[in-house]
């Protein structure tokens, strides 16, 4: 049960400190917790549409990576047709999504919302909407910790491990990691933190998923005061 409830926190670290300050918050909430809500029926449409969207942009990557080493020309072709198929699946799904989102009032206001963001566009919106509809209600360490991009301690007495990213809603950190690409494309200030990171010895990598856990931030906070970003981020 404590366990759970440290997940439920975001605690994914593991340190003597943060154990024994979950389970002194454990004692002093256990009686009085959020009860779970379900999703509304248009997040849990979505959530299905766009998952299976996923799949299938998956399944293609794979099918793809099967034809650049493929010397059998039947099974060439079949990989082709295959690839064709599931692409034109992939556009009707996203139509679907585009359609779904532009007709509830809530989730066209918070996808305007979102892709005000540089480097955010309608399907990084519409990803966040079905897998992180909590977006807009969190912390910023909630908002990191809920897409698994808070980088977690796990010490234990003297030893102290790597601090590294875990958890978290994985479903979506495709689509920021992509926005993320696209942000450090256009956005000067994103440049400016990624060189400060570079220039610290930080690997590529690790700047990607640095400016990804900032996106992610600024995305909670756009739906938490329902301003718009400035095209200009600090960093």
């Amino acid at each position: 049960r404590t366990r759970n409830f440290a997940k439920y926190l975001g605690l994914s670290a593991k340190t003597d400190a943060v154990d024994a300050r979950m389970l002194a918050l454990f004692a002093a909430k256990s009686e009085d917790l959020r009860l779970w809500q379900p999703p509304s029926k248009e997040t849990v449409e979505l959530r299905g549409l766009r998952r299976r969207r996923d799949d299938l942009a998956q399944m293609i990557r794979k099918e793809q990576n099967r034809l650049e080493h493929q010397q059998i020309k039947a099974v060439e072709r079949s990989l082709k047709r295959h690839v064709r198929a599931m692409t034109k699946e992939v556009d009707e799904l996203d139509a679907q999504i585009v359609k779904l989102v532009a007709s509830t009032p809530e989730f066209r206001r918070k996808s305007d919302l979102l892709t005000s963001v540089v480097g955010v566009g309608p399907k990084t919106a519409a990803a966040c909407l079905a897998y992180v509809p909590e977006l807009g209600s969190l912390t910023k360490g909630e908002a990191a910790a809920i897409v698994g991009l808070a980088p977690h301690a796990q010490d234990s007495g003297t030893l102290k491990g790597h601090r590294r990213i875990s958890g978290g809603r994985r479903e979506v950190r495709a689509s920021l990691y992509m926005a993320a690409l696209s942000t450090l494309r256009y956005d000067p200030m994103m440049q400016s933190f990624a060189r400060r990171l570079r220039a610290r010895g930080k690997p590529a990598k690790v700047a990607i998923t640095a400016i990804m856990r900032k996106l992610i931030v600024i995305l909670n906070a756009v739906l938490k005061t329902g301003e718009p970003a400035r095209r200009s981020l600090p960093s």
